[in-house]
């Protein structure tokens, strides 16, 4: 007990254990099968190409994960440790901004080791999630620098202040809520309201600005193309009825809210014991500050309810804004002056048991087909698949084509020599060479894995775009290779196609 109260109180000792935890994560994700969740493939798919925008999520992740493989190649590895030394930089952060804004070790200890209580944020960007990690670094980045701004309002600060919104801008766009509602949170504090008239704040801006306008001078040409599909994921499940919408939406948002907030509440309650429901009546400035900014969180994704027509708002889309609640919650005991003496060798025992269990259901997940007998992504063998058509030439392919954006990640995977492309990003065929050396390869499949004969009509269209395939050979079939960890008998099917040049 006296190792876990020592422990528990000493935020070097936490993260170095939170150092070690994200390297687990990293072993672990080695050892499951080498087939890709969705994020994962779409990142290695875009990773060939070096772009200031491309869809309907900002580049940054995109950025960092290009140079990593560019780098190192491409497999696990690269997509494993750029997320966990990513996930790891948010709770160094997260460590620093607690130091400053708490006086108790112990307590700045807990706040730390609270994110782990959050589950979208401890599990969710370890199952898949990739722009939300970006996302989250960038709100404990932007967090951080502001508050040492307000604290220090030195030249230094306030350009940190704008770099991190800039990084923050250009990792998920509803991060951009954040910097608004945390300026409009100072303004009641006169001490505060000095830093945001300070005429440094234009160089915050001008900070900002330079990190965004790389994409910025995208996201203006591609408008429609950068805010479709995200659109229409928060207007997917809309009624024709206004009414039926904006109830839609408030559930979703309360059911997301609930989601994000409520294991955190019942395990600091244990941390605590009774006397956190106390700890309720009792503020300070750092308090209120928060305080005003969940409010204004809040109050801004309800106008996007009731007047921009959202309908589904998912928990990890609060990620950027409520991964404060550990802290703020830390902040609120304080002011109540309670005792916390027990307090931190329960965070401990809390955040050891989370970071067993994680590791072992994402492993569990992979490795097995589950109660429900339910297969996953990663239970799908891509690998098989790619190795066995591509074992069919003596000539390798110069251009891998598929219908979709999921697949061709998993391709990259097994084959990270070959260029592929997708008709849902349209490069230019042109591009790739096409000759009796140079062959294509089509790949396509159902998302059953049940046989799919036929060319899908999208890559069919797509592909006869190019005068050059007007009298190819086609040469098609469908392997069928065994699941990852499947039942006896249980194959997925892919289906080929080769493509050579008419004699």
């Amino acid at each position: 007990m006296a190792i876990l109260d020592r422990l528990g109180r000493s935020q070097t000792a936490v993260l170095l254990l939170l150092a070690a935890y994200f390297a687990a994560n990293v072993v672990v994700r080695l050892n499951q099968p080498a087939s890709l969740e969705y994020d994962e493939a779409h990142q290695l798919f875009l990773s060939q190409w070096l772009f200031a925008g491309i869809d309907s999520q900002p580049p940054f992740y995109n950025w960092l994960q290009y140079s990593v493989v560019h780098v190192f190649g491409s497999s696990l590895a690269s997509l494993s440790v750029l997320k966990n030394l990513m996930l790891f930089g948010c709770y160094v952060l997260y460590a620093l901004a607690a130091r400053r804004l708490l006086k108790d070790n112990g307590l700045a200890a807990i706040a730390t080791l609270g994110m782990l209580t959050v589950p979208t944020i401890s599990y969710e960007t370890q199952r898949d999630l990739t722009h939300t990690v970006a996302a989250l670094f960038g709100a404990c980045f932007f967090f951080y620098c502001f508050i040492r701004t307000l604290q220090r309002p030195s030249l230094v600060n306030y350009a940190l202040t704008g770099i991190a919104a800039g990084v923050g801008a250009i990792s998920k766009y509803n991060f951009i809520l954040l910097p608004i509602v945390a300026v409009l949170a100072t303004l009641p504090e006169s001490e505060w309201r000095k830093r945001i008239l300070d005429w440094k704040l234009a160089l915050t801006a001008l900070a900002s600005v330079l990190v965004v306008s790389p994409h910025a001078f995208w996201f203006i040409a591609n408008w429609s193309r950068a805010t479709d599909r995200t659109i229409g994921k928060l207007t997917q499940d809309a009624a024709s009825s206004w009414l039926v919408q904006v109830g839609q939406g408030l559930i979703s948002l309360v059911e997301a809210m609930v989601t994000m907030a409520a294991p955190t509440l019942l395990l600091f309650l244990l941390v605590f014991g009774k006397g956190f429901l106390t700890a309720w009546r009792h503020h300070s400035q750092w308090t209120r500050l928060i305080e005003r900014m969940f409010v204004g969180l809040v109050v801004a994704l309800v106008l996007m309810v009731v007047f921009g027509g959202v309908s589904n708002v998912k928990s990890r889309w609060l990620i950027p804004f409520f991964f404060l609640l550990p802290l703020y919650l830390c902040l609120k005991v304080e002011a109540a002056g309670m005792s916390t003496t027990k307090a931190p060798r329960r965070m401990l025992a809390i955040a050891l048991a989370v970071m067993v269990i994680i590791p072992a259901v994402l492993f569990a997940r992979s490795t097995s087909i589950g109660a429900l007998e339910h297969y996953g992504k990663q239970h799908v063998p891509y690998g098989a698949a790619v190795n066995e058509v591509l074992a069919m030439s003596s000539t390798p392919p110069a251009l891998i084509i598929t219908d979709e954006s999921y697949l061709p990640g998993n391709i990259r995977l097994h084959a990270p020599h070959i260029p592929v492309a997708a008709t849902s990003y349209l490069p230019n065929l042109a591009d790739y060479a096409f000759d009796k050396s140079h062959p294509w390869l089509a790949m396509w499949r159902s998302t059953d894995g049940a046989p799919e004969p036929e060319i899908p009509v999208a890559l069919k269209k797509w592909l006869a775009t190019d005068p050059r395939l007007k009298d190819a050979q086609w040469t098609s079939g469908i392997v069928a290779p065994p699941y990852n960890y499947g039942r006896p008998g249980d194959v997925y099917n892919f289906s080929y196609a080769w493509i050579h040049p008419a004699p």
